[in-house]
């Protein structure tokens, strides 16, 4: 299987359909490259995924709002088509297995609550998210370990 990782926020609210008795959550990750060409010049470049996350736990989709930062993964496929303008396109699709919400643009650095969602799993939110193993939260799991750096 060909996994892929895409890290991006919403480009619309995620939608929620029923397909021959299924659900499916419709939704777009736009993913933004800034770099320097050659001559120095900034440029950007942004790629769109559109993501269909076939589910019957569809608790994330309130959540799914544009603009909010989200980690989804899963496996890709392309679509050649014809624009209406007459050109040749192509269109990058995302059959989503794994969405995690990072946070959204009004949380500035990606703060705010986090809710995973995954098959089989059920949605969970809070402050922090948790190692699993021992409980802590990631920002103590750090603290605990700093004055062992040699930085």
């Amino acid at each position: 299987m060909i996994k892929l990782q895409i890290v991006g926020n919403l480009g619309r609210d995620g939608v929620v359909r029923d397909v021959n008795g299924k659900s499916v959550i419709n939704f777009t990750v736009a993913h933004t490259e800034r770099y320097k060409d050659s001559s120095g010049n900034q440029k950007e470049q942004t790629t769109w995924v559109d993501c269909s996350y076939w589910t019957d736990r569809t608790a994330v989709a309130p959540y799914l709002k544009k603009g909010t930062l989200v980690y989804v993964e899963g496996a890709p496929s392309a679509e050649a088509y014809t624009g209406k303008d007459g050109n040749a396109a192509a269109a990058l699709r995302l059959r989503v297995q794994n969405v995690q919400l990072l946070g959204s643009k009004s949380d500035g650095a990606g703060g705010g609550a986090e809710v995973s969602m995954s098959n089989g799993a059920t949605v969970t939110s809070g402050a922090s998210m948790t190692n699993g193993a021992g409980g802590k939260d990631f920002a103590s799991a750090a603290g605990d370990i700093s004055d062992d750096l040699p930085f």
